[in-house]
């Protein structure tokens, strides 16, 4: 088992390289090409992951694999509207976006990864903490059921109020950079970017789905592995998502309503664990069933204008936060 978690980190790691290095090496705008072919990648990626778990492991770690899998890449789907949200407030340029994104996935690896650990380790020192992700995770799916629009006010976020107070923020972009030097007053002083308060938007904004998302796996599986691979494999193919969805997720009008469906099954699954255990593959294939019939009936029979359903707000250009 330590060797593959050696190798798991190894080949994550690599993958972030490519990134970073072929990806990254210019500032340029994300094509739908580019973002197909490493989409493609990191869905790859993610099968070959499963794979070994399933030899390994066996079938049912296999399955459990493939479960939290599903469930954490259509929960993160829903970073889309936000990223979209945050990037348009702030005005940030195309080609500066994947920057934003590599380092807020990056963080987000890193965040999960202690969350989930923390996570495991109270779940299995108190079992009863499993109930009330339950009851939070129905909660939580009747409240994204009910949610009308998601409205974004950077100044009321505490991790920016912080940030503020410490250093000061530029009125505008330094290229692609997180931090630069202004004159002020005759003196040199470093000062955060616009770019860098995008980045903090978005690491808390994952943070606070994580919250949603991490306690849902936990119905599936309480062996780190699969909970902490099933993850990052998810989340490595965020950015990528980003590019491809964010003109046309705002079509899937019934997502949200297919992910409400989603949470409260797996919150039912977590309070009846001890009374009946739901089969592993009859999880998977009603997760698999509501998503897909969700954006199914999005694409077939979107809503009248006139019936239109609430869904996330359309993102509008704001002042940038050092102005």
């Amino acid at each position: 088992m330590f060797w593959m978690w050696v190798i798991f980190h190894v080949l994550v790691l690599g993958l972030l390289a490519v990134d970073l290095g072929l990806f990254q090496r210019k500032e340029h705008s994300v094509t739908f090409r580019s973002a197909l072919v490493w989409c493609l990648i990191c869905i790859s990626f993610s099968l070959v992951v499963n794979v070994f778990v399933y030899l390994d492991l066996g079938s049912t770690a296999g399955l459990e694999f493939l479960t939290g899998y599903l469930i954490e890449l259509a929960l993160s789907v829903d970073n889309i509207f936000v990223f979209a949200l945050i990037f348009s407030y702030f005005k940030v340029p195309a080609r500066f976006q994947h920057r934003v994104l590599f380092w807020g996935i990056l963080g987000a690896l890193v965040m999960r990864g202690t969350m989930i650990g923390v996570g495991v380790y109270l779940v299995k020192q108190f079992h009863w903490l499993l109930y009330i992700f339950g009851a939070f995770l129905i909660y939580t799916g009747y409240r994204m059921a009910k949610q009308s629009e998601v409205s974004l006010e950077p100044e009321a976020n505490p991790v920016i109020r912080i940030v503020r107070r410490i250093l000061p923020v530029t009125n505008s972009y330094s290229g692609r950079n997180f931090f630069a030097r202004e004159w002020r007053n005759g003196r040199s002083r470093l000062a955060a970017t616009p770019l860098f308060i995008v980045l903090l938007l978005i690491e808390t904004t994952d943070l606070i789905f994580a919250l949603d998302s991490i306690p849902a796996i936990f119905a599936i599986t309480l062996d780190p592995f699969v909970i902490y691979t099933s993850n990052v494999c998810a989340i490595l193919g965020l950015r990528a998502m980003y590019f491809l969805l964010a003109v046309v997720i705002s079509k899937f009008y019934y997502l949200k309503t297919g992910l409400s469906i989603v949470l409260s099954f797996v919150g039912l699954k977590m309070l009846v664990a001890e009374v009946y255990r739901i089969p592993i593959v009859a999880s998977l294939l009603l997760i698999a069933l509501t998503l897909g019939l969700s954006i199914f009936v999005s694409l077939m029979f979107p809503p009248t204008k006139k019936n239109e359903l609430p869904r996330h707000g359309e993102p509008k250009p704001g002042p940038l936060l050092g102005e």
